[in-house]
């Protein structure tokens, strides 16, 4: 058995990684396990809230405990879509010890047009560098080494040869089911895909994004600047794809 942690902040490409990895006959994927928990604890406002605190639980020792336990149906690789964000300060990060994590980091630019289509509120914390790059810390120095990471844009213009990289760093095959998925919902799909799932929904695979790089206003580009040292960071270790 397998259990990828798979690492990123919104608007990341991470949702069509997850579809990615759940059109593996073998993998079990989980949609953002600690949403509730961090909606419930943190006190947020975020769309469709109070449904999201209803439908899942936001008990942080459960949720651990699913997270290290076997995936269910009988799979052997277990993928869990993990937003930087929601590990909040206060609760021991230890249990990430005891899976494979991997980190999935896209240029800040990028990420803050796509946030800011959906939600008009935005701050550093929300986008998840700072958090990621600390579970980064965390995981490399109990390595002795950097754990994998993978770019977006990578991912984009190299599917293959980036999911191929990924897999071979954490263990399992490559798998071509991963390079295309059937359009529309996934069962797996936490309940508030509506809101932010509208665009991955019509996708059938990984397409590149050619548009240039996006023009943010003042109030964005300053979130940008801060952010962009953390990106750096992990963008030093990124796998090469084909690696």
């Amino acid at each position: 058995m397998t259990t990828i942690a798979m690492w990123s902040g919104p608007r990341n490409i991470s949702t069509a990684m997850m579809y990615s990895f759940g059109n593996r006959a073998d993998c079990f994927a989980w949609d953002e396990p600690f949403y509730a928990f961090s909606l419930k604890t943190h006190g947020n406002d975020h769309p469709l809230r109070d449904e999201i605190i209803a439908a899942y639980d936001s008990d942080w020792d459960r949720l651990v405990a699913a997270c290290l336990a076997p995936p269910p149906g009988g799979k052997t690789v277990f993928y869990q879509k993990h937003m930087t964000h929601h590990m909040l300060d206060g609760f021991d990060r230890s249990w990430i010890h005891g899976v494979i994590n991997a980190f999935l980091i896209r240029s800040p630019d990028r990420v803050l047009a796509s946030y800011a289509r959906k939600w008009s509120e935005v701050s550093l914390r929300d986008i998840g560098f700072v958090q990621q790059a600390e579970l980064f810390d965390i995981v490399s120095n109990r390595l002795g080494r950097a754990p994998a990471v993978i770019d977006a844009e990578d991912v984009l213009s190299d599917p293959q040869g980036t999911l191929t990289a990924l897999c071979e760093s954490c263990g399992i095959a490559f798998d071509p089911a991963m390079l295309a998925w059937p359009k529309g919902p996934k069962p797996f799909d936490g309940v508030w895909a509506p809101h932010w799932y509208n665009a991955v929904w019509q996708s059938t695979g990984f397409a590149r994004d050619a548009s240039p790089a996006p023009d943010l206003p003042p109030n964005l580009e300053s979130i940008c600047e801060a952010a962009l040292p953390y990106y750096e960071k992990l963008a030093r270790y990124r796998l090469a794809p084909g690696v």
